[in-house]
């Protein structure tokens, strides 16, 4: 049956944390769950029946009060609305903020009631040097500012994109080229693989290392003509 409320939640955290030597306390002081051993930090747990900003929020805030602080929320079913515990980037957002998860399924054992995913541990990520690389290099690439940031559903104008028209429009203009002509009249370097490789369609081979505009490249030359306006 699934979780009707935050309450059915507590018991089998409770006796969770009891089972690992807690002293265990509910709703002191807005906490939902505190738990006490010996002389070591307070753990703080807080419940909800699904994953939630607001659960984010309220673990944020007990974090002023102790290092050890819990989120709980029901084992997900099927039909389960929200983000899931389980998914990756929940987890990734619950680690830079210092915060544990735990599921609690009361379908489940007494011994397995609660599976701990994440304990709550300092974080600092390792920064990716090539996915830093890639946005830098792609940043100086791209002439202007083409785009409008929080754009859905619309192609985005990327430094490749730029140069497969800068060769798309030379085409244009002087008919078919050879690649030599191309680079000549000031194509991109790497134009013989943008016209290889013909991502978008736009471009049509005559004869060897001879290329021609097709219909879709005239139509692309068009949709994205203020693409170059500020190259």
């Amino acid at each position: 049956m699934p979780i009707a409320a935050e309450t059915e939640l507590y018991a089998p955290v409770k006796a969770f944390l009891e089972g690992q030597g807690y002293v265990v306390k509910a709703e002191i002081h807005s906490c939902d769950l505190v738990a006490v051993r010996g002389e070591e930090p307070p753990v703080i747990v807080e419940l909800k029946k699904r994953f939630t900003l607001e659960l984010l929020l309220q673990g944020v805030d007990r974090l002023a009060v102790t290092d050890a602080v819990y989120l709980a929320v029901p084992q997900p079913g099927r039909r389960a609305s929200g983000p899931s515990p389980y998914d990756s980037n929940v987890k990734k957002l619950c680690r830079r903020l210092g915060l544990g998860l735990l599921i609690v399924d009361p379908a489940r054992s007494e011994r397995h009631r609660v599976e701990v995913l994440l304990d709550p541990v300092p974080y600092t990520p390792r920064k990716d040097r090539k996915r830093a690389t890639r946005l830098l290099g792609e940043h100086a690439r791209r002439a202007g500012d083409p785009n409008r940031g929080g754009s859905t559903r619309v192609p985005i104008v990327t430094a490749y994109r730029q140069d497969a028209l800068r060769c798309a429009r030379l085409l244009h203009a002087g008919g078919p080229m050879t690649l030599k002509a191309l680079r000549a009249a000031g194509a991109p370097a790497d134009v013989a693989k943008i016209l290889q490789q013909d991502v978008y369609g736009w471009f049509e081979r005559v004869e060897r290392s001879t290329y021609h505009v097709s219909e879709g490249g005239v139509q692309g030359i068009a949709i994205f003509a203020y693409a170059l306006e500020d190259a």
